[in-house]
């Protein structure tokens, strides 16, 4: 029996599948972000340069978000499936969800560093892809929901399933080339954030901690930027604006970072600009998925989330082995975080194009609570809303 079309519930299952991706975040971003650490492990055994190693963590980055094969099968649709689950507090569910990322990495990072202390770089990584094997029950618990947005037939065409029709829009156009830009630099902390450590005097457990102190403002950062978007105060496009930059400039801070000197330093510089990036980093995450629905209608939120991720994972394949080109070139991670900082910012500034991204001088009259299946920002007809109360007119008056 089909079921029947609904709204999104708000809730009830629906934190179930906020779990299920939380675990689904953990499992693939989290074990990605701690791998960094073995890849010195790797470029000393094989004897090869930290570009060709650098591939490892990249091509495992592109397949997860573009292939249609390991992580990418639970990710792209536990993220879509989520956001189906929700309308007025969306963005804090896929916060919720995503925070499995910094919660796992700020585990894994220092128990990887364990692991290869203890079993090599071959046990260690055998013993990761056991522990991966936990998203077969994590899939199992997505339910698909049938709501009101949804297209009456399915599509006729594989370009059509592929959703690039969206492309047509150009708001999604210009989030999504933003989105491409930013990947290019985002992923790289994710890989090298470690070994960068190691670069500057830090050991093991040392640059593990490194991992993980970003690993903690990233989870929290991530459940307060749900929230706080939710609220509806500022505009999805504009937090992604504000928070895009930020972590644009996390990224140049760990550039700009002194030596620690001996391993037995603290590196407190490096820390500190670990934080700050894990901060802002964990705030843009949220926001990429949350702002979709709004831009294609909660009828394409499943096929959108693919293809964004699909270009996210250009910049996840060619980020890291460019900036283990520039290490191998400079003898450090400088001006790799530094060149990667320079995507970040760029594709910061594209966002600017979107709807709302911008304080605008000119009254508007969005409605004050757009149907969720339609896309809040979508084109619509200019009329005039009463308030709660039942008077007066809600306008965006914010110049």
């Amino acid at each position: 029996m089909t079921p029947k079309p609904a709204g999104p519930p708000d809730g009830g299952w629906g934190w179930v599948v906020a779990a299920a991706a939380f675990a689904v975040n953990g499992l693939s971003y989290g074990l990605l972000r701690s791998l960094g650490l073995a890849l010195p492990d790797l470029a000393e055994h094989f004897e090869r340069s930290a570009q060709d190693t650098a591939w490892v963590s990249a091509l495992a980055l592109a397949v997860q978000q573009a292939a249609s094969s390991g992580w990418a099968l639970v990710f792209a649709p536990a993220l879509g499936t989520l956001s189906r689950y929700f309308s007025r507090r969306r963005v804090l569910a896929v916060g919720l969800a995503l925070t499995g990322n910094g919660a796992s990495s700020l585990l894994l990072a220092p128990a990887l560093q364990f692991l290869l202390d203890t079993f090599g770089w071959r046990g260690a990584l055998l013993l990761l892809g056991a522990v991966t094997l936990h998203l077969t029950p994590c899939g199992a618990l997505l339910r698909p929901l049938a709501l009101s947005g949804d297209p009456l037939a399915p599509p006729r065409t594989p370009l059509a399933a592929l959703g690039l029709g969206l492309f047509k829009r150009r708001a999604f156009s210009v989030f999504a080339l933003g989105t491409a830009l930013i990947g290019g630099g985002y992923f790289v902390p994710y890989v090298h954030l470690g070994p960068h450590a190691l670069d500057q005097g830090m050991g093991g457990y040392g640059a593990a901690l490194v991992v993980a102190v970003a690993a903690v403002g990233d989870a929290c950062a991530r459940l307060a930027s749900g929230w706080l978007a939710d609220q509806g105060w500022v505009p999805l496009p504009r937090l992604l604006v504000v928070f895009g930059s930020l972590t644009g400039l996390g990224v140049l801070a760990m550039g700009l970072v002194p030596t620690v000197g001996t391993e037995e330093g603290w590196g407190a510089p490096l820390l500190a600009a670990a934080g700050a990036y894990g901060l802002s980093a964990g705030s843009y995450a949220p926001l990429v998925f949350g702002v979709l629905p709004g831009l294609v209608g909660i009828g394409g939120v499943v096929q959108a989330t693919g293809l964004v991720m699909m270009l996210m994972s250009l910049g996840g394949l060619l980020g890291p082995p460019l900036s283990g080109f520039l290490r191998d070139k400079t003898g450090d991670f400088s001006a790799s975080f530094l060149v990667c900082s320079s995507f970040i910012l760029s594709g910061s500034f594209i966002y600017m194009g979107l709807p709302r991204a911008l304080p605008s001088c000119r009254p508007a009259s969005p409605p004050a609570t757009p149907p969720p299946e339609r896309g809040e920002l979508l084109p619509v007809p200019q009329v005039s809303l009463l308030s709660a109360g039942g008077t007066g007119s809600i306008r965006d008056t914010t110049c």
